[in-house]
């Protein structure tokens, strides 16, 4: 039996599913969480074969210990993963450490992790990329700024999420950024006016694309911060295919191996002079992980199978076990802050759409401010009434 250890099986809520797959698949499956025991949904205590709570997942040496102790009891371990940006590089000095056989080591992070760096991969792709500068001094920033023009846009190099992530237009807010103090390095790209869209699924060891999907963010999750606003998104498995081309070779070029990936692109809605036109794909950048949040229930009900155990296929048998459905599904996600006044009530959505109202729940504390505090999820056969359903969902009194 393979011993598969899970980093934060806990968080995101929904991962105790990973779990669940993965046991169902053979695998003795082995958690490091930094959540109390009496905290872990009901399945995952069922489905965990034992669980090493720390203080915090950021003390580096109790999470080193914790890996000794299960090398210890159960023998090596054939997989260490969160599933998680925010540990991905930990994970890797774990995998060399300890010398597990799969996975990403420390020496292949720098492309995934850091902004700049994705550029060259995205580039040997053929896809293109905005141009952008580290940020270092007034004077260097201003000389970017001179070539492509305010607006411009900062965000961490290395960095997870929207927070601190932000648009700057006159040199007034240059200098107050500047001067702002910084715990970390940031990049400025030129500001490009699109839709955000992602490419979405999970790959074998040859970074071949087994499932994949397309996911469309209308409203942008810097916006959702910064502005203060509602936040709504949806996926579809079924799309053109120069975007699933574009999104394979992406995969190939980053050398993603066993994987989740969630790669986000723009859409031009403006042309942009020196780097596309109107309908353009613009790359953002890559992140090899699930997407955010409950977003793997929601790809479950775009694939009308479990996005879960395809995941647990690809890790044991670098395949799927079952046939895919050819139903074509747009699955989307509505969320809704507790500050606004809304409308409509949770049963009248429910009686209103019926079959086509999947579930309703709370967003985890940790990722409220980037996604919302509550989200709905539903099925439909068409983008229109995806969109009916969120404006329904959204009116506010």
């Amino acid at each position: 039996m393979k011993n598969f250890l899970f980093i934060s099986p806990n968080f995101p809520q929904v991962y105790y599913k990973f779990v669940t797959a993965l046991k169902n698949k053979g695998f003795n499956v082995l958690g490091i969480g930094d959540g109390p025991y009496y905290d872990l949904e009901e399945q995952l205590k069922k489905d965990i074969t034992e669980y090493y709570f720390v203080n915090s997942l950021s003390n580096f040496e109790d999470v080193k210990n914790a890996v000794q102790f299960f090398i210890n009891k159960y023998g090596p371990i054939d997989y260490i993963e969160s599933n998680n940006e925010y540990w991905l590089v930990q994970d890797a000095k774990l995998r060399e450490i300890f010398n597990i056989p799969n996975g990403l080591r420390p020496f292949e992070m720098d492309h995934i992790k850091y902004k700049s760096k994705m550029k060259d991969c995205f580039i040997n792709a053929g896809v293109k990329v905005a141009r952008y500068t580290l940020v270092d001094n007034y004077e260097n920033a201003k000389k970017f700024i001179d070539e492509v023009s305010y607006p411009v846009f900062v965000k961490p190099n290395m960095g997870v999420g929207a927070c601190d992530s932000y648009a700057i237009h006159n040199d007034d807010e240059l200098l107050n950024f500047i001067n702002k103090e910084k715990h970390t390095q940031y990049i400025m790209e030129e500001y490009v006016e699109g839709e955000i869209v992602s490419f979405d699924g999970i790959c074998d060891d040859e970074s071949n694309v087994v499932i994949c999907f397309q996911e469309h963010f209308p409203i942008s999750n810097a916006d959702v911060v910064n502005l203060d606003i509602d936040d709504y998104y949806y996926a579809l498995k079924k799309f053109d295919n120069e975007f699933l081309e574009l999104g394979k070779r992406v995969v190939k070029s980053f050398k993603i191996r066993k994987r989740c990936f969630h790669i986000e692109f723009f859409k031009l809605t403006k042309e942009r002079l020196g780097l596309g036109d109107v309908g353009d794909i613009v790359a953002i950048e890559v992140n090899m992980r699930p997407p955010g949040g409950n977003t793997p229930d929601l790809l479950s009900i775009c694939l009308n199978a479990s996005f879960y155990d395809c995941y647990a296929d690809i890790i044991s048998d670098n395949k799927l076990s079952f046939p895919l459905s050819n139903d074509s599904y747009i699955a989307i996600s509505v969320a809704r802050k507790d500050r606004f006044n809304y409308v409509h009530n949770l049963n009248e959505i429910q009686n209103k759409y019926q079959s086509h109202f999947i579930e309703n729940g709370r967003y985890n504390k940790e990722i409220a401010l980037n996604m919302g505090d509550e989200y709905y999820f539903g099925r439909f056969n068409s983008v229109e009434d995806a969109i009916e359903f969120k404006n329904y969902i959204q009116d506010k009194q």
